[in-house]
């Protein structure tokens, strides 16, 4: 699929009727979504018979494109049971198969025993998807609401995953986010520089459109060194 028919069909995606702004509710444009499915799908090869999650992944058009674009699995993780609602309504446009957990990802995970694994009556539903998803993919809250979310997105996104996380970051972060990347022990590349057009959506807001600077960002989680003996 050519990246310009991809992004033709994220089009009729819908999207919030009235955005929650203590969510940070946004919705990803379907120019920016198309152009980070295409590159993961046809640059990393982190799409295509992979199991995607999508953090924070509102009406679901993240999924949407990655079930275009082959993947084997998808389910989103949200807060608000209106966001899922309309991601749900929009799978059935798409004929999109995707799962969906009810989660607040900026709760502190369920405590672990010394073997990593959690009990198995407090687990929470972040926690019992561990080793079940290859690539991550998220536009986070920007932290103007909750300072921090966005690196708390990023960090359990990155645990999460078996591989790769996608995400969005406005570029003012980008050297604070390389360092914790680097604190972290995960590989992180600039993919491309973007602008998120957003449109007005609140009443607060004076003009109607504002045009923000973002970085679309891949981590790669490094191997963990063979340490059996030959």
């Amino acid at each position: 699929m050519r990246l310009k028919e991809l992004e033709g069909y994220l089009q009729d995606v819908a999207v919030f009727e009235e955005p929650k702004i203590k969510l940070e509710q946004y919705p990803t444009t379907a120019h920016l979504a198309a152009r980070m499915l295409y590159t993961a799908h046809n640059t990393y090869d982190d799409i295509e018979n992979k199991a995607v999650g999508d953090f924070g992944c509102g009406c679901g058009i993240l999924s949407i494109a990655a079930a275009m674009l082959g993947s084997a699995y998808n389910v989103g993780f949200d807060i608000d049971p209106d966001a899922i609602a309309i991601a749900q309504e929009n799978c059935e446009q798409f004929e999109v198969e995707m799962d969906f957990i009810l989660t607040d990802l900026s709760a502190t995970p369920a405590p672990s025993n010394a073997d990593g694994e959690g009990a198995s009556n407090s687990r929470g539903p972040y926690e019992m998807m561990k080793g079940k998803l290859d690539t991550i993919l998220m536009n986070p809250p920007f932290g103007t609401k909750l300072k921090g979310i966005d690196m708390v997105f990023l960090k359990k996104g990155i645990d999460l995953a078996n591989h790769a996380v996608y995400s969005l970051h406005k570029t003012s972060t980008r050297e604070h986010i390389l360092k914790k990347a680097k604190e972290w022990g995960v590989e992180c590349e600039v993919v491309a520089e973007l602008r998120y057009n957003l449109d007005k959506s609140y009443k607060f807001h004076k003009k109607q459109s504002l045009d923000i600077a973002v970085d679309f960002l891949r981590f790669e989680k490094k191997p963990r060194p063979d340490t059996t003996s030959p």
